[in-house]
């Protein structure tokens, strides 16, 4: 093999991208037909199952180098018709992002890169400790992440740390946790979670009390501003960022004030030569220094 068919190459990206053979075809202009046959003719190329005919489809090792080839082409070949003003005026870039820096201070760091360089975000939320999947798998060229260790092909540069406080409303602190010790009380109180994949609570209570075991009662809020709603209603406690609690003054109260957890972030992006994500690398470093410690 000499080398890969861009038609074939650029189809696969679709075909993931849009999830569906069906979906992908609408966006080509293609019968579906077409865009399987596209997919069959490169996997027999290389030799290599590429995708999954699943629901939504599913990228194999090998599809995943593929798609990464294939994003890296399609931001490069943006960038050049962008700077010799050809073809369109706009460029998408996929970024994973976790729901606080979300819900907080990344949306205004985005707002500062110029416009002129006509970029579509397309943001994917996700865990912290799990963003690096997307870069590994060649869903996003670049994410916030919780780990310092670069993906294979990409830049790792830290960010700043985020901090999250234990907080509860006053209503809730009377009722669960005034009879005891925090490290006797808060391991038997309602708790408040993102998701099944945040761990941040059950990572303060460790710390706290040195036990593996804590309450069954566990209320999952998988948004950012309903999740620290939630803790204010009194419907649990729950690791609340700093910058999020601030505004909510005598509505929430720290429940250990000198106990914070700080969770460390960095950028990670492909090493790729492009003005785009150049540009937008530096308005989140810029955001970041500004609102993360």
């Amino acid at each position: 093999m000499s080398d890969l068919p861009l038609d074939q190459v650029r189809t696969l990206l679709a075909v993931v991208d849009e999830q569906s053979f069906d979906a992908a075809a609408a966006v080509l202009h293609v019968t579906p037909s077409a865009v399987s046959q596209r997919v069959k003719a490169l996997e027999q190329r290389t030799g290599r199952v590429l995708l999954l005919r699943t629901k939504p489809v599913t990228l194999t090792e090998s599809g995943q180098v593929l798609i990464r080839f294939a994003r890296s082409l399609a931001q490069l070949e943006q960038d050049a018709l962008a700077e010799l003003g050809l073809g369109s005026s706009t460029r998408t870039l996929s970024i994973a992002v976790n729901a606080d820096s979300l819900a907080t201070w990344f949306l205004p760091s985005l707002a500062h890169v110029p416009e002129s360089l006509g970029i579509c975000f397309d943001l994917q939320r996700e865990d912290q400790d799990h963003t690096a999947a997307l870069l590994r798998e060649g869903l996003v060229m670049a994410a916030v992440t919780a780990s310092p260790q670069p993906v294979q092909g990409c830049t790792s540069s830290r960010l700043g740390r985020m901090r999250y406080r234990a907080m509860a409303s006053p209503g809730f602190v009377e009722r669960w946790l005034s009879k005891d010790p925090l490290p006797a009380s808060l391991p038997q109180a309602p708790v408040v979670l993102f998701d099944r994949k945040d761990d941040l609570q059950d990572r303060f209570l460790r710390a706290l009390t040195r036990r593996r075991t804590f309450t069954l009662v566990r209320h999952y809020i998988p948004a950012s501003e309903s999740f620290a709603d939630a803790v204010a209603a009194g419907l649990g406690w729950g690791m609340v960022p700093e910058i999020q609690a601030a505004p909510r003054g005598d509505a929430l109260v720290d429940l250990a004030p000198d106990r914070p957890l700080d969770v460390p972030l960095h950028w990670q992006q492909w090493k790729l030569d492009s003005p785009a994500l150049a540009a937008v690398a530096a308005a989140v470093a810029e955001g970041a220094n500004q609102a993360l410690r």
